[in-house]
């Protein structure tokens, strides 16, 4: 497709046949020539924010609530460098985000224009590609196969910077025909072994993270384990591939793969810090992932197989049949008995009355008013922690937290995203206190672009991973406490939204139903006991 205008039409057009519809922003003069082309074409609505990251991170989880590219556009200078962490945090993610920088002028490079910085070194590190469309160039096509690049497994951003008097300079260009990215065909010999030891193993598990929902192989993986009776775990996006409720999916008695399981089938996710590294005790560990290079290095799989997830898992749902059906099906019961029993044992913690409130009781009111399509989005420590315990997935994409980069502040941006994708299903953000801290501002864009969202804060006034360690570590801590009580609901509040504060544990229901129904961002600050912590051990490795 030929393109005549400015270089923010030729960028805008190559955007298109990858389905976007969204550019998250903050304005910038560097890259006027985008929004200009944005308001023509009119199929693309803009989303300006306070803060860079929010553009950012709201771009990374519009890409994890569609499966298509999510693209923000900053400005030149600190507008790149305010991404930063956003751009690291969709890298850990295998987030298919485009970053769109501007960038000062080409033909006065090296005069000390305002915001002159060369980004491309410092984003290089973390995307896939990083680079500089300049004078000369085909934007269209650059911006094209830069695109082409985030969406090839294994995913993840990419940064392309246009200097000003490029992007506002008239000229041709060329969208590229070329067919959209696809997984690689898995090796048939590597399928049939893993196949086979699926098949000889008494005491299986699966285990499936972001990978397999980026592939959109939630039915395959429902073949597969229903064919083969594989309890099931999951983490990050491969929460909800298969539902909580499903007879095979479990979530309590993970601890026991490292006991009692024979054979641990990791699925799109890496061997990293929160699977113990790889680490089973004996079981063997197969790894399944999207792509060659994400197959475990610092650990040495029983077997891995790399391709498309959808057809490795359809490959495998079609192998030998379970050789000790009778074993497997003993394995499943006494993990589906240990799993209802560690339900029964929450339920204390989930009703408790005490007063401060304990975290787990405002999870425990959630549950109930919480559709079956809600979007649930984490942002903190501690009592997001419990979020992840309690909170059960229904549908894949509807689970969004920061993921293994742990980089908190995401909240907003993903909170927008996930109104914008599904503007009539429920929202709800749930935020630590000190979380709030670093995005709370862009409840105004919220407001401003009328989305609603229900937020919910846990105020322990602490960072609680923080502070509980330090104490057991030194029997003292220092810099872990924040402003008791702090009202996060009246900043809200004051900037268009409503919201209240909770101290009792029978106003926490109501409270939550407002904010489900408010029709504009609704902020319930709950304050919670600090002394009661997650339980947790050291993950850091």
């Amino acid at each position: 497709m030929r393109i005549i205008g400015h270089g923010g039409d030729h960028v805008m057009a190559a955007l298109a046949p990858f389905g976007v519809r969204e550019l998250f922003t903050l304005s910038g003069g560097h890259i006027f020539p985008l929004y200009d082309a944005a308001v023509k074409r009119g199929d693309v609505t803009l989303y300006d924010v306070r803060h860079e990251q929010t553009a950012v991170f709201a771009a990374e989880a519009l890409a994890k609530l569609t499966r298509r590219p999510g693209v923000a556009a900053v400005t030149a200078g600190p507008g790149v460098t305010n991404s930063v962490s956003a751009v690291t945090t969709a890298w850990f993610n295998g987030a298919p985000l485009v970053v769109l920088g501007g960038r000062a002028p080409e033909n006065r490079w090296g005069s000390g224009s305002l915001q002159e910085l060369d980004h491309v070194p410092i984003l290089a590190p973390v995307t896939k590609r990083s680079l500089t469309a300049r004078g000369g160039d085909d934007l269209a096509t650059v911006t094209y196969r830069a695109v082409q690049q985030a969406m090839t497994p294994h995913r993840g951003p990419v940064f392309v910077d246009y200097p000003m008097d490029v992007l506002f300079s008239e000229g041709t260009g060329v969208v590229p025909g070329e067919p959209m990215p696809a997984g690689a065909a898995p090796d048939p010999g590597g399928v049939a072994a893993v196949a086979a030891m699926v098949s000889t193993a008494s005491r299986p598990a699966v285990l499936v993270g972001t990978d397999v929902y980026w592939d959109g192989a939630w039915d395959a993986l429902r073949a597969w384990v229903e064919a083969q009776r594989l309890p099931t775990f999951a983490n990050g996006l491969g929460r909800g591939c298969l539902p909580a409720d499903h007879e095979l999916f479990f979530s309590r008695t993970r601890g026991r793969l490292r006991t009692d399981a024979d054979l641990v089938i990791v699925a799109g996710t890496p061997l990293d810090f929160r699977l113990s590294f790889g680490r089973f005790g004996d079981a063997r560990v197969v790894h399944l992932t999207d792509s060659a290079a994400s197959v475990s290095t610092h650990t040495e799989p029983a077997a891995s197989v790399s391709g498309d997830l959808v057809r490795v898992l359809r490959a495998l749902a079609g192998g030998p049949s379970p050789a000790h059906p009778n074993e497997r099906g003993r394995w499943v019961a006494e993990l589906r008995d240990a799993e209802e029993e560690a339900r029964l044992g929450e339920e204390g913690l989930l009703a408790a009355a005490t007063e401060p409130i304990l975290p787990t009781r405002v999870y425990g009111e959630l549950r109930r008013l919480l559709d079956r399509d809600a979007v649930v989005i984490g942002d903190g420590g501690d009592f997001v922690s419990y979020a992840g315990r309690f909170v059960d997935s229904h549908r894949p994409g509807h689970w969004l937290d920061p993921g293994p980069y742990g980089c908190l502040g995401t909240g907003l941006g993903y909170a927008m995203a996930a109104r914008v994708a599904h503007p009539d299903r429920q929202v709800v953000l749930l935020l630590g206190d000190g979380a709030a801290g670093f995005s709370l501002m862009d409840a105004d864009s919220l407001v401003r672009h009328n989305l609603a969202v229900a937020i919910v804060v846990g105020n322990n006034g602490c960072w609680g991973l923080e502070k509980h360690p330090m104490r057991q570590i030194y029997g003292y801590d220092v810099a872990a406490d924040l402003q008791p009580g702090c009202r996060y609901d009246q900043v809200v509040s004051a900037l268009g939204g409503a919201g209240e504060t909770v101290e009792r544990p029978d106003a926490i229901a109501p409270a939550l139903k407002r904010a489900l129904n408010a029709g504009v961002p609704y902020l319930v600050n709950i304050i919670c006991d600090p002394e009661h912590a997650y339980p947790r051990r050291s993950n850091l490795g």
